[in-house]
């Protein structure tokens, strides 16, 4: 029984690793999209997202299957409702990924409206979290969690950031405000990400100490 279970357990494993790496592919290819006004990327990954919600079904069926057959106890149970918990805030994950995909069509045929925002490092800090958040789920390392959960911050701000500038212009460009709600609500989707990448990395540390650090992650994350 026990070996059954390790072999499930390494299925189960293999397949979140797998959703993980196509959710951060299609985070990668909206980016681009939105950085670049590139319609046809965008399209690709609105597409594509039925791969991605057929794969989140079947690890929630492997999971559930695992906890009805197997009845694991202590680390074991933790880990599986640990990945079912990942599985569903991955899910949500390529779904922004479709919205800002959806933002970025909307965007590509309009014109230039001279506001810098800084979707290029708020993009370079999510992306980095949600590939810590894989790293530690791999290396099943909860300081590398930890670290992620400490980062989020920083997206935050910059979400707050894009927002203040977005309300300005509006102000000043009443005429540009339909484009310009594009643009806020993708800040949007991608501080949404920020944040699911950390509820992954809370996750982490769940499985691995069996911990809660939800709702109080600055009790972990604060520096010396």
């Amino acid at each position: 029984m026990e070996r059954h279970l390790e072999r499930e357990l390494d299925k189960l494993r293999k397949k979140i690793l797998a959703l993980g790496t196509m959710v951060e592919g299609s985070i990668d290819k909206a980016i681009l999209s939105l950085m670049r006004h590139d319609l046809k990327l965008a399209k690709e990954v609105i597409e594509n997202d039925h791969e991605i919600d057929h794969l989140e079904v079947e690890i929630e069926e492997e999971g559930l299957k695992i906890l009805a057959l197997y009845q694991p106890a202590a680390i074991d149970l933790r880990y599986v409702v640990g990945i079912l918990k990942m599985n569903n805030d991955l899910e949500r994950m390529g779904d922004l990924a479709v919205n800002i995909a959806e933002r970025a069509a909307y965007l590509a045929n309009q014109r230039e409206m001279g506001l810098f925002l800084d979707f290029a490092n708020m993009s370079k800090k999510t992306r980095a979290m949600v590939r810590k958040a894989l790293d530690a789920l791999i290396k099943m390392d909860p300081q590398m969690a930890k670290e992620v959960c400490a980062a989020d911050d920083d997206v935050d701000e910059i979400n707050k950031e894009i927002l203040n500038l977005i309300q300005d212009h509006i102000e000043n460009n009443p005429q540009e405000v339909k484009p310009l709600i594009h643009l806020l609500l993708a800040s949007r989707h991608l501080e949404r990400i920020a944040d699911l990448a950390t509820n992954i990395a809370e996750d982490v540390v769940y499985m691995t100490e069996g911990e809660i650090i939800r709702h109080r992650t600055e009790d972990y994350t604060r520096q010396d």
